[in-house]
């Protein structure tokens, strides 16, 4: 009998833990990020955000990352949410940029891909896209960075620093592509570390005249190969580290991107010709 008493005491006292808990209100979304508390991850895409979110009191999970379901650390409210490619599209802002506390685990890869769909009208400014902050690169503090300037309807200088160097489609040898015409348009590139290349494609297709200022990644004078991003950290959307107020460079040149993004992508290998071909057709 004194068996059964207690048997039931504890089952009235787990019950009652159990509502009380049931009761909780639900902490903050975003209360509990770390860099410690990383999903486990399949497939090659490490990071991807659309911009479709429609919370309307939080607005940084109208930016979240479908991979973690982590929303951004910071949404500058100048920064906003307008039609895109699918369904709805940053649109940047002066001095202002989206910032995330990392890629997830994207620092581990040793080649990768980055794809976006961008459209923007002609402007003569410089304008980054993207960072991925790591301060051990003297000056701009970035791991991966890019910026476009110069545009015209039909072409545009972009530059891309990968670790500690410059890669640029620049003077006779622009990217003749119509970027800047104020049309959607897919961007995306991919670094494979067994032929040291950067490829870059435009709406699908590889950028073919691309030279190789632009493609050849070199480590002391040598290809690079293997890529080392393990101390990146801090991810930027739509500007540079100084748009998020990250460290790095404050030059008035260094603004942030004012055109629309969508369907930001990161991954952990080289893209094919036929896998970013088929971003583009899908609108993906």
């Amino acid at each position: 009998m004194k068996r059964m008493i207690t048997n039931t005491m504890m089952l009235l006292a787990f019950a009652s833990v159990l509502a009380s808990c049931q009761k909780m209100e639900r902490p903050a979304l975003g209360d509990y990020i770390s860099d410690e508390n990383q999903p486990l991850l399949e497939g090659p895409l490490r990071f991807y955000v659309n911009f479709d979110g429609t919370d309307g009191v939080t607005p940084k999970w109208n930016v979240y990352d479908s991979i973690s379901s982590n929303p951004a650390l910071n949404f500058p409210s100048s920064v906003n949410l307008v039609p895109g490619i699918q369904g709805q599209a940053l649109q940047g802002a002066d001095n202002a940029a989206v910032l995330y506390l990392n890629a997830n685990d994207f620092k581990k890869a040793t080649s990768f891909s980055i794809a976006f769909w961008m459209k923007r009208e002609v402007n003569d400014r410089t304008e980054f896209f993207f960072s991925l902050k790591d301060e051990t690169y003297d000056w701009i503090k970035s791991s991966i960075t890019m910026l476009m300037e110069h545009s015209t309807e039909t072409d545009a200088t972009v530059k891309l620093v990968l670790m500690d160097q410059w890669l640029e489609f620049a003077g006779d040898n622009k990217l003749k592509r119509p970027l800047f015409d104020g049309n959607w348009h897919h961007f995306a590139m991919a670094y494979d570390e067994a032929t040291s290349r950067m490829t870059y494609y435009v709406d699908g297709l590889p950028v073919s005249e691309a030279p190789d200022a632009a493609t050849l990644v070199k480590k002391d004078g040598n290809p690079r190969g293997k890529l080392d991003l393990s101390k990146s950290d801090n991810l930027v959307i739509g500007g540079a580290n100084k748009n998020a107020s990250l460290p790095g460079p404050t030059d008035g040149w260094l603004n942030s991107f004012l055109g629309d993004m969508d369907q930001f992508r990161m991954y952990n290998k080289a893209l094919s010709a036929a896998e970013v071909k088929d971003l583009f057709d899908k609108k993906l």
